[in-house]
C-alpha cells in the first residue's frame, strides 16, 4: 500500500507518516524503486498511533504503548500506570486552564470596556512580578 493510500485510511496526513517513520515509530519496506511499500501492519500500527495522539499521549509515550502492546508478557498494571500518569497530566493543565480562566474573567468584569484610558486587564499584564 502506497502513502497516500495509508493516509487515506487512517486519516493522517501524509507529512505526519513521513515523520513518524523519521522517527522510527514504523518501518515500511521499500520496493525496487524505493518507494514505501506499506503492510496491513504498518497500517495498524498507525491508527494505534493516531488513536494514542487524540488522546494526548506524546511521541515518547506512544513508543512506550506500542512496545507495550508487541510485548506478549507485559502486565496490564504497566500499560495502566502510563495511562495514568498521562491522566494525571491531563488535570494538571485542567487546573491551570481553570485558574487562568478565573482570572481572565475577574479582569474583564473589573475593566469598564469604556472610552477612559483606565484599564485594570493592562495594569495586571503590566505589573512587576519579578522574573518570569
Amino acid at each position: 500500500m502506497n502513502i497516500s493510500d495509508v493516509a487515506s485510511h487512517t486519516g493522517l496526513p501524509v507529512k505526519t507518516i513521513r515523520y513518524y517513520e523519521d522517527i522510527g515509530l514504523i518501518t515500511p519496506a521499500r520496493s525496487a524503486n524505493g518507494y514505501r511499500d506499506f503492510s496491513d501492519i504498518d497500517l495498524h500500527k498507525l491508527a494505534f498511533i493516531g488513536r494514542a495522539r487524540s488522546l494526548g499521549f506524546g511521541i515518547e509515550a506512544c513508543r512506550d504503548l506500542l512496545r507495550l502492546y508487541n510485548d506478549q508478557t507485559r502486565a496490564s498494571a504497566d500499560v495502566k500506570h502510563l495511562a495514568q500518569s498521562h491522566l494525571s497530566e491531563i488535570d494538571r493543565k485542567i487546573a491551570e486552564l481553570g485558574q487562568m480562566r478565573d482570572t481572565l474573567s475577574h479582569l474583564i468584569n473589573a475593566c469598564a470596556g469604556n472610552d477612559r484610558p483606565d484599564c485594570p486587564i493592562l495594569a495586571d499584564l503590566a505589573a512587576d512580578r519579578g522574573s518570569v
